[in-house]
């Protein structure tokens, strides 16, 4: 019995192009609330600790009313913190005796609320709340077991476990977890029973892998059952493939048994899946598909075999397979048929139903757009050309943003790596080989050729390739930009460069080990050392001196003795990131003391969300004039606001779009109104500000007066960041009108977003043979790329880019705004006269 309503059938288009990010909540860890209200009657009574995004729990109703689940959230306490790394709010009506499955929206199961958020490992805590209040909890919240808690056979990772019946709910998540007291495990990815809590002892399940075991007959001596029939010889008549897929999402067939015969046209019995796509001559319906998945290992099959199967048919949430109780071989080395072409975009996903399982082969050229699952599971996603935020080219909401959201949507695909597992061994490039510290792909690289078997899995469609495809470096890594200009000033993410170790405090989020923190440190050190910039802001740093101090000590180490000071300012805010300056003092003097904007100077600048903003005025060296620089790090477009009132915005601007709109508008009048920030007339906002281009909280700052220089120098085409296949810029620099006259340049550095986290500084989940695809080299050393903008002083602050000016340092110069595409740039934003909207 599940939740009303029930849950919605499980195919389903790919994943909307303006899908949720990871949460990444700051809210501490509340202890358990003594309350007046009645005990609540749910229950955890199953957890999922699966392969892949197999990551779930079954939430029961065991009192004897409904309960409105909009009550209640689910938050998840990663490798020991205090802090939530998600928290979701459940939404439905569960009734009495019901149980609701909440989990990973990319499951192979179905679940009753799905989130796009990477949820737990085995040595992760759970909390179910109800408002403040504890209900139940899963694991110690606090205290990182390291890999699991264990106790006897009992273990929460890689397993799936059932509550005893009886069991009370545990609303102390801080005290110790012992596993085995109210747990029975199960093998890893055993979902039989999920959804449906039964009173009892916990059974041992059927086959984990499938809902039911169709290869077990009742007693074959019992002369009323005659088994399945034999497969008979091959040649001889067999079930048209077509006629058991059926022209719609599931099979006409399922509960029967069916003989068909075709030729192996994908081997994946290894590597997880435990099976193999099996294609017939078809049967004259394009709507019907003429391929299907065979779930078995036994016996052993190669490429080009013809096979007869007899076996029973079912949906393994929807994919439609056949569990063979009889194989017959019958021939290798057969012609393989010829692969069906699927075009991008792709209007109707229910369109490829009638490819499901079959040889496809993709007949245009197509760029890779995401390598997020990349590392962890092998996947990519293509398209026919790179993809840009809807809210980066239109007003949020817009029709256009709309449309640009559909056709991302439709036009792109999943190409897989025919494997199952996590964290893979060797990670395959899509050219087919290994891939490499030396052979590897950027995102923007192009693939030709991608053929393989049309599969669905995880909730999406996604080709299995069976070959590698033709791959092109068309996006080759830029070498560090180069703006000719007097004054450079830079920001860039450090990733969360934590001095402290994780394995020495669970608060802190940056490096597990002293040999993680030095790989992350080169990098970063390699990145800033390239930029060469006289100011430089920095975000997601440890909010502790020491942790500033090391850098700038590293970085020296690498450039020269004294080349980099920081402004010293203690920690600034109170979360455990913050932001920080640093600068060259043959280059600029800071003058004055530094200024923090927070809720304490302004209300609206909500520091429990944001971090404080960090200002400073340099003199600039050469032509003794002073410039505001502050450094931003605004409030995350995954965690929730709705404490505040701040729901998520329904035009596609995430959750906290308020809290960002009033701490840029907060913003202005602070750098307007602070006499000593003020004075120079001249402010530039750096930092994360995570809003995209047309997104309210810059066009605040367009209204304030500053002009968005990433759009002035790079037009549409800029960005900074890749989410979910698609390009924007949520790092900024704006200059204020008094300013926007002296600058001469300004251009990202593509070093980081458009390259696969594989290479990233991290050791903890990858196999050895990755760890080793590592250089401490500029290229991700973050997630975002850094930014760099030149400022000229001396001239006379006319125009931006006035192209009559003798001097005119935005002249198309190669290298100048890095490199010679980015000049022209410039010469047409000077050319048109600024930024559109500013």
């Amino acid at each position: 019995m599940n939740t009303t309503p029930p849950r919605s059938p499980r195919r389903r288009a790919l994943v909307a192009a303006a899908a949720a990010i990871l949460f990444t909540t700051s809210a501490p860890m509340l202890a358990p609330a003594a309350t007046a209200q009645p005990a609540s009657p749910l229950l955890i009574t199953e957890y999922v600790e699966g392969s892949s995004h197999n990551k779930a729990i079954e939430i029961t109703n065991l009192g004897t009313e409904p309960v409105d689940l909009a009550a209640y959230t689910v938050a998840v306490f990663s490798n020991g913190s205090t802090s939530s790394s998600s928290r979701d709010a459940l939404a439905g009506e569960l009734a009495p005796g019901a149980s609701f499955v909440y989990g990973s929206s990319r499951a192979a199961f179905p679940v009753d609320q799905g989130t796009g958020a990477g949820l737990w490992n085995g040595d992760d805590a759970i909390v179910l709340f109800r408002g403040d209040e504890v209900v139940d909890s899963f694991g110690q919240v606090g205290v990182d077991p390291g890999t699991a808690w264990t106790s006897g056979d009992v273990t929460s990772v890689d397993r799936t476990l059932r509550r005893i019946t009886g069991s009370a709910p545990d609303t102390d998540p801080s005290d110790a977890f012992d596993p085995a007291a109210q747990w029975v495990a199960f093998p890893i990815d055993t979902v039989d029973d999920l959804g449906r809590y039964e009173t009892g002892d916990p059974t041992e399940p059927t086959d984990p892998t499938e809902p039911t075991d169709p290869t077990e007959p009742t007693d074959p001596t019992d002369p009323t059952d005659p088994g399945p029939p034999p497969a008979g010889a091959c040649g001889e008549p067999a079930t048209a493939i077509g006629a058991v897929q059926g022209s719609g999402d599931a099979s006409p067939m399922v509960g029967r048994t069916a003989t068909v015969e075709g030729v192996v046209v994908a081997d994946t019995q290894d590597g997880g899946f435990r099976g193999y796509s099996l294609q017939d001559g078809g049967d004259g319906d394009d709507a019907t598909s003429d391929g299907i998945f065979v779930y078995s290992q036994d016996p052993e099959v190669s490429v080009g075999d013809r096979v007869r199967v007899t076996g029973q048919v079912t949906e393994y949430y929807g994919l439609t397979q056949i569990t063979p109780a009889e194989t017959v071989a019958c021939a290798t080395g057969q012609q393989l048929p010829a692969p069906a072409e699927i075009t991008l975009p792709i209007p109707e996903r229910a369109a490829l139903e009638s490819y499901e399982s079959m040889r496809v082969t993709l007949p245009q050229q197509v760029s890779i757009v995401e390598a997020f699952d990349y590392d962890r599971y092998g996947q990519i996603v293509v398209s026919s050309e790179r993809q840009y935020q809807p809210t980066h080219l239109h007003e949020p909401g817009s029709a256009e943003a709309r449309e640009v959201a559909e056709a991302n949507a439709a036009n792109r695909i999943t190409i897989d790596d025919a494997r199952g597992v996590q964290n893979p061994d060797p990670a395959i490039h899509p050219d087919g080989e290994e891939f490499t510290i030396d052979h590897r792909f950027r995102m923007g690289d192009t693939l030709d050729g991608v053929t393989g078997v049309l599969d669905y899995r995880f909730d999406e469609w996604a080709i299995q390739p069976t070959q590698g495809s033709t791959h092109t470096a068309a996006n080759p890594r830029p070498g560090a930009p180069v703006i000719d200009a007097p004054l450079t000033v830079a920001s860039a993410n450090v990733l969360n460069y934590f001095t402290t170790l994780r394995s020495e405090d669970r608060n802190a989020r940056g490096a597990a080990t002293a040999e993680e923190l030095q790989r992350q440190q080169d990098k970063i050190v390699a990145m800033l050392a390239g930029l060469d910039a006289d100011v430089v802001g920095l975000m997601e740093i440890e909010n502790r001196p020491e942790a500033l101090a090391t850098l700038v000590d590293a970085l020296n180490e690498r450039v020269g003795a004294g080349t980099y000071a920081a402004v010293e300012t203690g920690p600034v805010g109170t979360d455990a990131i913050t932001t920080a300056l640093i600068y060259k003092p043959d280059a600029v003097t800071p003058k004055g003391e530094h200024a923090v904007l927070d809720e304490s100077v302004d209300t609206r600048f909500v520091t429990s969300k944001n971090r404080p903003a960090l200002a400073q005025v340099f003199t600039d060296a050469a032509s003794g004039q002073d410039v505001t620089v502050v450094v931003n790090h605004f409030k995350s477009k995954g965690s929730a606001c709705t404490d505040l009132g701040d729901p998520e915005d329904p035009d596609g601007q995430g959750n906290c779009n308020g809290v960002r709109t009033n701490a840029a508008r907060a913003l202005v009048d602070w750098l307007d109104g602070h006499p000593e920030l003020s004075a120079p007339g001249r402010s530039l906002v750096i930092g994360d500000l995570n809003a995209y281009a047309k997104e309210d909280p810059i066009e605040a700052l367009r209204e304030g007066g500053y002009v968005d220089l990433l759009e002035r120098f790079g037009g549409a085409d800029a960005y900074s960041y890749v989410f979910d296949g698609q390009l924007g810029y949520l790092d900024h620099a704006l200059a204020s009108e008094g300013l926007a006259g002296h600058v001469v340049g300004a251009t990202e550095w593509h070093a980081n977003a458009d390259e696969p986290d594989l290479l990233d500084y991290t050791t903890e989940f990858k196999k050895d043979a990755q760890d080793a695809i590592y250089a401490p080299d500029a290229y991700r050393a973050s997630d975002h790329d850094p930014v760099l903008v030149g400022i000229d002083l001396t001239r006379s602050g006319g125009e931006p880019g006035d192209p009559e000016d003798p001097g005119d340092p935005e002249d198309p110069t190669p290298g100048d705004g890095g490199g010679s595409l980015a000049g022209l740039r410039q010469f047409l934003g000077a050319l048109f006269g600024g930024s559109s909207g500013s």
